[in-house]
């Protein structure tokens, strides 16, 4: 069954045990962990055990399981090597504690889109990519297409996951629909996709509220569904107003609203394969 899960970045007002409070409290068991307010990479990286701990007992307490650990580290493609250098060395440094925390897998940035172009940008890429892969033995790695990275079409998530063996998508619909593409462009990644991220989106607007989006989720489920998809299933709402036309929305509101659809078209397809 594909689980649903809740993003940490939908609640980044909000401390660290509210934060996680707020998930259990909408009725998820999964919660999808982040780079950001509730995480300082120093202090997880310096005492990877503690922090790692101390996340672990209030997820316990709140009865609640990673699903994933996304780090945002957008400079592992940057033009300067002294620059990607300390970008994969940080990563390294907080790999003990992902392992500590307990999460599934990670997902990362494939860098942002620097100034030389998206050519070179996406060229730095791949060899880090390759680099994290390598350096990650019991934990899945992935990487996400968003806006303003190296990578941000679909036939380029698909020459960056061909050539780093290992490595798989975190798969966010909203970065794709806002530049105009379709489910069925879309559609191709599934294969390669080991977990997604939702929200509701337009063309020209990277979140939207759940009334007014455009991406249809009893098609996209099903297109899981026949691709056999069992990975987690994230509702990020987020709060970067303006970033690329995102709109301010009640992440509470637009949360519960995603998570009753999502569930009601599970349970109609579970219906379905049990006939």
């Amino acid at each position: 069954m594909m689980e649903l899960a809740c993003h940490a970045w939908a609640f980044t007002d909000r401390s660290l045990e509210d934060m996680l409070g707020t998930v259990a409290r909408l009725g998820f068991r999964n919660v999808d962990f982040a780079s950001g307010p509730h995480l300082d990479f120093e202090s997880a990286a310096a005492q990877p055990g503690v922090v790692a701990q101390h996340i672990r007992s209030l997820l316990q307490y709140y009865h609640l399981n990673v699903t994933d650990l996304y780090l945002m580290l957008p400079y592992i493609n940057a033009p300067e090597p002294e620059r990607r250098e300390e970008q994969l060395d940080r990563f390294k440094k907080l790999l003990p504690f992902a392992s500590a925390m307990g999460t599934p897998g990670i997902t990362i940035s494939p860098g942002i889109l620097h100034k030389d172009g998206p050519d070179h940008s996406l060229a730095r890429s791949i060899p880090a990519l390759l680099e994290i892969v390598q350096a990650t033995d019991d934990l899945r790695i992935s990487f996400e297409p968003h806006m303003d990275s190296a990578v941000m079409s679909p036939e380029q998530a698909l020459l960056v996951v061909e050539a780093v063996p290992g490595l798989s998508i975190t798969l966010d619909y909203a970065h794709f629909i806002v530049q105009g593409y379709s489910l069925a462009d879309i559609r191709p990644l599934l294969q390669h996709t080991s977990h997604i991220q939702i929200r509701q989106a337009v063309k020209g607007r990277l979140q939207t509220p759940f009334d007014q989006g455009r991406i249809d989720l009893n098609a996209l489920m099903h297109d899981l569904a026949r691709e056999d998809y069992h990975g987690g299933i994230s509702i990020e709402y987020m709060t970067t107003v303006g970033w690329h036309g995102m709109m301010p929305v009640n992440t509470i509101r637009e949360t519960v609203k995603t998570r009753d659809a999502l569930r009601q078209i599970r349970s109609e397809l579970v219906t379905v394969r049990q006939r």
